[in-house]
């Protein structure tokens, strides 16, 4: 497989030549072509899912749905750079991540769906639910990270969010606490351009990244469509928090191709032209281009590729439409560790509201 050296951070250019920089590529020299092949169909079946459940929310079977077409090899390059035992704080995005942890792909939809607080129980995959609160999970990661390194366990935490979350206040007072108690904990901003429709130039003259700065924690910006560079970055960032040596900063920039949410128009407040720059810079594309310019990319491949995504929708699908109407007194389930008595007086004030609507007339 042929190397060149390029001097612009890159692993993989848009026309699949893979390129040399001292940054990243000793980090993915493992990566041959079984593994290429392996990246690349995670790309495609995270992008499978995202579509397969967009479809289901336009059809009516989801209430809402967060696309992350385009944000894939941000979220699979970094997935696959974590241990077993490592932990995730999740955003509402990172369905990539949730597969490339083992999440079965018919629980992804169910909090989308009405059905569930949550699709899975965060300790089976070491990743915790999604978070709506922007910017909430941050404290959260400092927080188990910080315990963790007080127990002893050798084990990085990752927390993604997106780049409107570093407007918020959490996220400033978790880069201060990771700082302070140098907790083992990598930041991961997929800086996909927009915060719903407010522009990222708004929000941050400057780099993302150099914000990190302020707090003493070293960062770095990646290309968040090239899946090796992202890989290689992760990789860099979870050693260094495993072997001790504090907290880090990844600023992934990508781009959202869809819209913020299935509830959101972005013709309304970005245009076509720079939707269209950024579709030549596809994270699918550019690893196909790789795998074609090595020979890697035959009939048998895709078929296998095919194959596998069209499984994982067919579940996504089917476990959505099948998922059980949940019993409405449920929704007070796992709330809380221990019982709560303010909980319980809500639950008594629910249960008998639901008495007199099985009393009334038809």
């Amino acid at each position: 497989m042929s190397i060149v050296r390029n001097p612009r951070g890159r692993s993989v250019q848009p026309d699949g030549q893979r390129v040399y920089d001292p940054r990243y590529t000793p980090d993915v020299s493992d990566i041959g072509p079984t593994q290429l092949q392996a990246l690349y169909e995670d790309l495609v079946v995270v992008r499978r899912i995202d579509t397969e459940a967009t479809a289901l929310q336009r059809q009516g079977e989801l209430a809402l749905w967060t696309p992350l077409h385009g944000q894939e090899a941000a979220q699979v390059g970094s997935a696959r750079a974590l241990h077993s035992d490592d932990y995730v704080f999740n955003s509402y995005r990172e369905h990539g991540v949730a597969y490339c942890r083992g999440v079965d792909p018919g629980l992804i939809t169910a909090p989308w769906r009405g059905c569930a607080h949550s699709g899975w129980d965060p300790n089976t995959v070491n990743m915790t639910n999604p978070s709506i609160v922007v910017g909430s999970q941050g404290l959260h990661a400092v927080g188990f990270a910080y315990a963790a390194q007080m127990d002893g366990d050798d084990i990085a935490t990752i927390v993604y969010f997106g780049d409107g979350a570093t407007s918020q206040g959490d996220i400033a007072e978790a880069l201060v606490f990771a700082s302070t108690w140098s907790a083992p904990v990598v930041f991961f901003c997929q800086n996909n351009q927009w915060a719903i429709s407010e522009p990222v130039h708004i929000q941050s003259p400057s780099p993302i990244a150099q914000r990190a700065a302020g707090y003493g924690i070293p960062s770095i910006q990646v290309d968040g469509n090239d899946v090796l560079a992202v890989l290689a970055v992760a990789r860099q960032a979870i050693r260094r928090s495993r072997e001790g040596a504090g907290p880090a900063f990844i600023e992934a920039i990508t781009y959202r191709m869809g819209p913020h949410t299935t509830a959101d128009d972005p013709t309304r407040y970005r245009s076509n032209v720079e939707v269209d720059a950024w579709r030549v810079r596809d994270p699918l594309d550019r690893i196909r281009r790789l795998l074609e310019r090595n020979g890697f990319f035959d009939d048998e491949f895709v078929a296998r590729v095919q194959m596998r995504s069209d499984e994982v929708a067919e579940r996504v699908r089917s476990e959505t439409i099948g998922m059980p109407d949940p019993a409405p007194l449920s929704i007070f389930d796992n709330v809380y560790a221990t019982t709560h008595s303010k909980l319980d007086s809500q639950r008594e004030g629910y249960s008998s509201y639901l008495d007199t609507l099985e009393d009334s007339p038809c």
